[in-house]
C-alpha cells in the first residue's frame, strides 16, 4: 500500500492551493492563491498534481494521524497535560467545553473547513482540463469522498454546519446560515453515492476506491441508525471479496507492516506519509507517533482498558484458570500486547537486537505500544523525523463488526453475527475461542459483547469517542471515569455537540450557537 503517495510537503503545500484570498480564519481555511488558474488546468497531469495537493490536506490534526489522540477523549486513554499538538483535550474530558476553548475545538472545526475548500475548489476547476467525461469523472469521485469525509467529521462533532457546495473566496459569501443535520447527512450521501458510482471496484493502493466509499457510507448510516441500509452496503463490500483480514494484527500498525501484501487487503482507506519528505513531523509542533506516543507518552491507556482484553482462551479473567493474580497481564488477548506497553516491558529493535529502556513520566502506569515503529528503537528526535506510519480510517475488520452490529440489531443472535466476531478473533496471530453462544445469547447481550469487541479491536485508533456517542453511552459511561488526579470525567446531554468557537460565531453572524453553550 506504500506505493500512491502525497507530494513532498513543499511541492503539496504550494498546490494546496489555488483559491483567492480573504480574512484570516476564514481564513486560513481557504489558501490564498498559488497558482493562476489561467496557467493551471490545461492538462491531466495539472489535475493530478491538485489532487495530490487535496490528499495533502489529510495529513493536517485529526485528518491524519493525530486522530488517535480521539481516544483520550473516551475511558481508553489519558490525554497527558504536556500534549501541545492537541491542545485542552484534557479540559474536554473533565467538562471544560466552551466557545471560548482552543486548541483541539478549533482543529476539529477548521481543519475539515479547509478540506472542504481544496475539494470544492478542484471540483470547480477540473473541467477547464479537457479530460472527457468519465476520466474526470473518476477524479471527481476521490475528491467527493474527501468532501464527504470531511462533513462526516463535521456532522458527528458539532451536528448540522454550514454546508459550501463551490469554492468561495470572499468572507462575505460565506456568512450563511448551517444547515440542518439531516442535511449534512444528505449531503454526505449524496458525495458518496457519486464516488461508489464511479471508484474503480479494486483493492485499495493510496487513491480511494469504491470500497473506501462504500465503507464509510455503511458507517454514515451506522451512526443515523439505519441498520437495514448499513447492512445491505456491507454485505455487497463483503460479498465482493476484495478486502481480508491481515495475517497480522501488529503489522497493520508499522510502515514495514503496511508494506506487505497481507496487511494491503485490510485496509481500505488510510492518511498516507512517506519518508523522507512526508513524514509526520511536518505539522507545526508535532513530534510523530513515535516521539508522541513513543517517547512522550503523550496518550497512556487506563488500566480500565487494559483490564477489558480477555484470556487468550476467551475467557474474563475472573473466570478463566489461565488468570494469575501475581502474573495478570499473561496469557491475554495478543491484541493487548500490539497495543499497550505493559509495566515491565523493555523494548527490543526487531533489526538490530537493541534494547531501548528509557523512563517514562506515566500517570496510568501504560503506554501505547500501537503505532509505535520499534524498528526505530532506541527513539530519538533523529530516528522519529522518519516516521511515516499510515494513519488507518477505515479497515476491513470495521466492516465486519459493524456488520455484526447492524445484522444483531435487526435479527438479534444469529449465525452470521458469530460468525463475524469469529473472524475477526481468529484471525492469524490473534487465534481466540469463538464467541460463548450459550453467554450472549440475546440482542442486548450480544450488543454488549459486539461494543466491548469493537473496543478492543480498534483501541487507541480514534474512533471510540464518536462509536461512544452514536450508542448514546457517552454521558452514562464517562462520567463514571476518574481522571489519575482523581478528578472525574464530565460529559453532559449537550456535549453530544460541540460548541461552535466565538471566532467563528463573530466571523459569520449567520451562525447560531448549538444548544447548552449560550
Amino acid at each position: 500500500m506504500k506505493g500512491f503517495k502525497i507530494l513532498t510537503c513543499a511541492a503539496a503545500a504550494s498546490l494546496i492551493l489555488l483559491g483567492g484570498s480573504c480574512n484570516k480564519d476564514f481564513l486560513d481555511r481557504n489558501p490564498e492563491n498559488s497558482v493562476s488558474g489561467e496557467i493551471f488546468w490545461k492538462s491531466q497531469a495539472d489535475v493530478e498534481t491538485a489532487l495530490a495537493g487535496v490528499y495533502y490536506r489529510l495529513q493536517e490534526n485529526f485528518l491524519g494521524y493525530e486522530r488517535v489522540y480521539m481516544d483520550a477523549l473516551t475511558d481508553n486513554a489519558f490525554p497527558d497535560p504536556g500534549n501541545n499538538t492537541q491542545s485542552n483535550l484534557g479540559a474536554m474530558t473533565i467538562g471544560a467545553i466552551s466557545p471560548g476553548l482552543n486548541g483541539v475545538l478549533e482543529n476539529l472545526y477548521n481543519t475539515p473547513y479547509r478540506l472542504i475548500s481544496s475539494t470544492n475548489y478542484f471540483l470547480d476547476n477540473i473541467d477547464k482540463a479537457g479530460l472527457g467525461e468519465q476520466t474526470a469523472n473518476i477524479y471527481k469521485a476521490e475528491v467527493r469522498f474527501l468532501r464527504a469525509l470531511a462533513y462526516f467529521d463535521l456532522v458527528q462533532s458539532f451536528g448540522g454546519v454550514v454546508i459550501y457546495r463551490n469554492f468561495l473566496s470572499k468572507l462575505e459569501d460565506a456568512r450563511i446560515a448551517k444547515s440542518s443535520e439531516e442535511e449534512v447527512y444528505a449531503f454526505i450521501h449524496e458525495d458518496l453515492d457519486f464516488a461508489i458510482e464511479h471508484l474503480p471496484k479494486a483493492a485499495y493502493s493510496g487513491h480511494a476506491v469504491k470500497g473506501s466509499a462504500q465503507g464509510i457510507k455503511a458507517r454514515v448510516y451506522m451512526t443515523q441508525q439505519n441498520w437495514s441500509v448499513a447492512r445491505m452496503i456491507l454485505e455487497e463490500i463483503i460479498t465482493d471479496n476484495i478486502f481480508a483480514l491481515a495475517d497480522s494484527y501488529d503489522d497493520l500498525f508499522t510502515t514495514t507492516g503496511q508494506g506487505k501484501a497481507s496487511v494491503n487487503r485490510e485496509i481500505m482507506f488510510a492518511t498516507q506519509y512517506l519518508s523522507p519528505n512526508s513524514v509526520h513531523r511536518l505539522t507545526p509542533g508535532a513530534g510523530g507517533l513515535d516521539i508522541e506516543l513513543g517517547w512522550y507518552a503523550l496518550m497512556q491507556p487506563y488500566k480500565n482498558l487494559v483490564d477489558d482484553y480477555e484470556m487468550k482462551d476467551g475467557k474474563r479473567p475472573a473466570e478463566s484458570d489461565l488468570y494469575d493474580a501475581n502474573k495478570p497481564y499473561e496469557n491475554r488477548d495478543p491484541r493487548l500486547y500490539a497495543t499497550v506497553r505493559l509495566p515491565g516491558d523493555v523494548w527490543t529493535n526487531p533489526v538490530t537486537g537493541e534494547i531501548w529502556d528509557a523512563t517514562y513520566n506515566t500517570y496510568t502506569g501504560f503506554h501505547t505500544k500501537k503505532w509505535v515503529d520499534l524498528r526505530r528503537v532506541p527513539i530519538t528526535t533523529a530516528t522519529a523525523a522518519q516516521s511515516d506510519q499510515d494513519y488507518i480510517h477505515l479497515r476491513y475488520a470495521d466492516i465486519l463488526l459493524m456488520y455484526a452490529e447492524a445484522v444483531n440489531e435487526l435479527d438479534g443472535p444469529v449465525d452470521v453475527v458469530y460468525n463475524q466476531l469469529n473472524a475477526v478473533r481468529g484471525r492469524t496471530g490473534v487465534n481466540l475461542p469463538e464467541v460463548d453462544r450459550s453467554k450472549y445469547d440475546s440482542k442486548d447481550k450480544l450488543r454488549d459483547y459486539i461494543r466491548h469487541e469493537r473496543r478492543i479491536e480498534f483501541a487507541l485508533e480514534g474512533h471510540r469517542y464518536n462509536d461512544l456517542k452514536r450508542w448514546k453511552i457517552a454521558h452514562t459511561l464517562l462520567p463514571m471515569l476518574k481522571n489519575p488526579s482523581g478528578v472525574s470525567y464530565v460529559f453532559r446531554e449537550h456535549n453530544y455537540r460541540l460548541p461552535f468557537s466565538i471566532t467563528e460565531l463573530d466571523n459569520n453572524p449567520q451562525l447560531t450557537q448549538n444548544d447548552g453553550y449560550n
